[in-house]
């Protein structure tokens, strides 16, 4: 028995799975391997037109498990994978020549990662036009604000929205140039010299003209001057190194959520039919948004280790790194769809309970103005630590109260109006319900913070509109 990989079968989406499915990278292969042997024959290799045609119309009839076969025989899994190729086309032994294996592999794979990347790329975009959305939507949802999880001052939700888009914009921003510069190999041969190749072609220029072919074949406009026979594995490093950045907002939206929900301020949604405990009927979970939390944790993981294999070859190069990079790479990309289709989901299907929302900032309002109460006796003339004492230890005595005899009315504003050492410089009731009375200049500049963050992400977004306009997929 086989077991499927977890992540592709659950998580990942048909057109990622397609781009790192292993038909998908055979096919490839045969592709650059046609388009290498069509450059040579240009160049003045002899290799007959009908067997370049014969490959042509085999490249598609692939047998993974007479691959899987000679693999086990010979050890080797490029020297199966040519063997296939040509006794299916039943032309003659014209591919590969000049070629090592990583000429082949090494290419592919990065073909692989960066479709991949772009792809994930465009999700992304997606879901920091969701994020603008929100900002827009609750640009007026006055809500607590909490640090180290206490409450500390208002702030405006769509502000909190705000927060994640800046985030996702800035690791965008690194993950957009990555994919620019990112360069490709080429075929350089066994060590890189391109020794072999220069031997059949004869001339530099000729090695040059093939090797850019390729790398247009394959979707590149950078190739690499001089690595070894493989390509710095400090790329497949950075690669998933972007690809954990890029989870960090969605999961602290997550993780905030998942909080916000366990106080009924907000959901995630809970769709008719869906089961939240097995054994509790009454539990509406968030399974989503803790997903988004394990699938980041799974890449940050792999960027670990990206990090061990970084660096780590011989001279020129071995395959050392070969075990962790089919695991690493793929799965990274995997975990990546998975938290971009479920944040997609989340976002599509959230809501707030402004009732208990406002309840909340009632609850802890005068908590949360004490600062400005504090500013307040400071200009009439009162020292700011002997303020903050005082304050505190009327702030302190009202939690306790309201934490354990259930004082349900905050009464923190009255204790701070009979104070005799606020009263002696004239800090009355008036002023501090003068404080409490207007909500909104509690956020202070959170409005423009929000028309800040919402110009840069308009930017990128209609630059991608495209890809902004995507949804996401139905997922489990």
């Amino acid at each position: 028995m086989v077991n499927n990989n977890i992540l592709s079968e659950r998580w990942a989406t048909p057109e990622l799975n397609a781009i790192q499915s292993l038909e998908g990278k055979i096919l490839s292969e045969r592709e650059l391997w046609i388009a290498v042997m069509k450059a040579q024959k240009e160049l003045g290799l002899d290799i007959p037109s009908e067997d370049i045609e014969k490959f042509e119309r085999s490249k598609n009839d692939i047998d993974a498990q007479y691959i899987k076969n000679r693999e086990l025989e010979l050890k080797h899994d490029v020297k199966a994978k040519i063997e296939a190729f040509v006794k299916v086309s039943g032309a003659g032994e014209h591919i590969h020549k000049g070629m090592t294996s990583r000429d082949l592999t090494d290419n592919v794979e990065q073909m692989q990662n960066k479709k991949s990347a772009v792809l994930i790329f465009g999700k992304y975009v997606s879901i920091l036009r969701h994020f603008s959305d929100k900002m827009k939507a609750y640009d007026n949802c006055i809500i607590t604000a909490r640090t180290h999880h206490q409450a500390a001052q208002p702030t405006l939700l769509g502000r909190r929205f705000s927060m994640w888009a800046e985030e996702l914009y800035l690791q965008m921003q690194d993950f957009e140039r990555f994919i620019e510069d990112y360069p490709l190999r080429g075929i350089k041969g066994p060590v890189g010299t391109q020794l072999d190749m220069l031997t059949l072609l004869r001339t530099t220029d000729k090695v040059e003209y093939l090797e850019n072919q390729v790398a247009k074949l394959l979707g590149f406009s950078k190739i690499l001057n001089s690595p070894g026979q493989v390509y710095p594995r400090s790329l497949d490093y950075k690669l998933v190194s972007n690809l954990a950045l890029l989870t960090a907002a969605p999961e602290n939206f997550a993780k905030t959520l998942r909080l916000m929900a366990g106080y009924e301020l907000a959901t995630e949604g809970f769709k008719p039919g869906q089961v939240g405990s097995t054994a509790m009927p009454h539990k509406m979970n968030t399974p989503h948004s803790e997903r988004i939390c394990g699938l980041s944790e799974l890449v940050k993981m792999y960027a670990d280790g990206a990090s061990r294999i970084s660096g780590d070859q011989w001279e020129e190069g071995d395959v050392s790194c070969s075990a962790p990079r089919r695991v690493i790479l793929a799965d990274a990309f995997y975990a990546s769809d998975g938290v971009c289709e479920t944040t997609l989901d989340v976002l599509n299907s959230m809501g707030v309970y402004p009732a208990v929302i406002d309840n909340e900032v009632a609850r802890y309002l005068p908590f949360l103005a004490s600062t400005e109460i504090l500013m307040t006796a400071v200009k009439k003339g009162m020292g700011r630590e002997k303020a903050h004492s005082i304050i505190k230890k009327h702030s302190v005595n009202t939690a306790l109260e309201m934490r354990e005899k259930g004082l349900t009315e905050n009464n923190l504003a009255d204790r701070l109006a009979g104070d005799q050492e606020l009263y002696a410089i004239n800090l009355t009731k008036l002023d501090i319900d003068f404080i409490l009375s207007d909500k909104e200049h509690f956020v202070g500049n959170a409005r423009s913070q929000i028309g800040k963050v919402q110009k840069l992400v308009n930017d990128m977004v209609s630059e991608y509109q495209k890809q902004a306009d995507y949804e996401g997929q139905k997922i489990r």
